[in-house]
């Protein structure tokens, strides 16, 4: 392509000369040139071709006397070059104090902002934050936003979220590139301002700061953290109408939604939210949740979930639920029989911390106490046992009811 270009441009010089040629062949001109009374005269070719030989006698003569400079120029930008290469090398090995001696040594413009930012996280990596911030303190105006992002990214390093959003919010440093709008919302999350990093997505999507997905990740723990940041139900309504259907379908998103409800006292959003998000898609998360909300309207929330155990009937999670809106209604014998279903169906800590609290609460201690410890044990993957060191989980067995199927199909038990 470059010779192409310098051919093409050779070229059109030869026509513009030829055609010279012809107009001055046609009529050479004539000049006059006085000097202290001396008359010189000669024509405009002769004219035109002497001021072209004295321009480049004169170039000639500027580009020796320069070339020394230009030497010592191009030998000081090798050694950067080379400084910068082996500084980088030396970072990626972990070779951090030679590293940050390379690039502390750069002066050139155009690798400054690249060797004192690489310089900087040398210094983290020997543990000097303080040198670290020395060295982006250098940067000048220039490369103001470069500053803004690794200041940023030391300050998040180091737990300090506020110092990170002061740094990218410099007027120099705006707007801020893809690299420095994706550390502005991971400031703001970290802060805990939840909805002002959900607000950021649109420009994270537009530039491609975060890989996608990343991004659907960030955008369902950001939505989750908005909604449980919402001031009132009225902040909390309009955060969720606001978020995509496809998002409003999120298990952490719904749960979010349906806990803040739940501590405002908002008790029809709180359970119509996971009564809704369980008949589109289920999910054990937020079965075992509809359970232990702290709400009422535990009839209501128990036919519900007797309807979602003919389609689920094995889902320990959903059992749980059962046992606990029957514990709530002081039907311990149904609650119980729930709980021992759910052993039978893989139920685990969960399970033995709600056998502890109903046998608690109808004075059988010692009961409660080995159900307690066999949560603690399933926790930790540890065999559950009774007192008399019998397996628990068999002697659940032995009295679990076994589940028929009526005419119907729809599933009974059997004592």
């Amino acid at each position: 392509m470059n010779l192409f270009r310098n051919l093409l441009i050779w070229i059109l010089l030869a026509i513009v000369g030829a055609l010279a040629w012809q107009l001055l062949a046609a009529d050479p001109g004539y000049v006059l040139v006085r000097y202290r009374g001396t008359d010189y005269t000669t024509t405009v070719l002769w004219a035109a071709t002497g001021l072209l030989v004295g321009l480049f006698a004169l170039w000639l003569l500027w580009s020796l006397v320069a070339l020394p400079w230009r030497a010592l120029r191009q030998r000081r930008d090798r050694h950067a070059r080379a400084r910068l290469g082996g500084g980088l090398l030396a970072l990626h090995q972990g070779h951090y104090a030679r590293a940050e001696k390379l690039l502390a040594q750069i002066d050139n413009d155009d690798e400054r902002a690249v060797a004192r930012i690489a310089a900087a996280q040398a210094a983290v990596g020997r543990g000097q934050d303080a040198e670290a911030a020395a060295h982006l303190n250098t940067l000048g105006e220039r490369d103001i936003a470069a500053r803004a992002i690794a200041t940023a990214e030391l300050a998040l390093a180091q737990g300090r979220p506020t110092d990170a959003l002061v740094a990218l919010d410099a007027p120099g440093a705006q707007p801020l590139p893809p690299r420095g709008l994706a550390l502005r919302a991971d400031a703001l999350a970290v802060s805990g301002r939840y909805a002002d990093a959900y607000g950021l997505l649109g420009a994270l999507r537009q530039q491609h700061a975060v890989p996608d997905a990343r991004l659907a990740t960030l955008e369902a723990e950001w939505a989750a953290g908005a909604l449980r940041e919402a001031a009132d139900a009225s902040v909390l309504a309009d955060t969720w109408e606001a978020m995509p259907k496809s998002l409003r379908a999120e298990p952490a998103v719904v749960a979010a939604y349906a806990d803040r409800a739940a501590a405002l006292r908002w008790e029809d959003a709180a359970s119509g939210s996971l009564e809704h998000a369980l008949d589109e898609r289920w999910d054990e998360g937020l079965a075992a949740r509809y359970g232990s909300l702290p709400i009422g309207r535990a009839e209501q929330r128990q036919h519900a979930a007797e309807r979602w155990l003919q389609v689920h009937p094995a889902s320990p999670a959903l059992l749980v639920t059962l046992a606990q809106l029957a514990r709530a209604r002081g039907q311990w014998p149904q609650a119980e029989d729930y709980l021992h279903r759910a052993l039978a169906h893989g139920g685990g800590p969960d399970a033995w911390e709600e056998i502890g609290h109903g046998r608690a609460e109808h004075g059988d201690d010692a009961g409660a106490r080995t159900a307690y410890a066999n949560a603690l044990r399933a926790g930790r993957g540890e065999p559950t046992l009774a007192a008399g060191e019998r397996d628990l989980r068999q002697s659940i067995h032995d009295q679990t009811v076994v589940e028929e199927r009526d005419a119907h199909g729809v599933p009974r038990l059997r004592e």
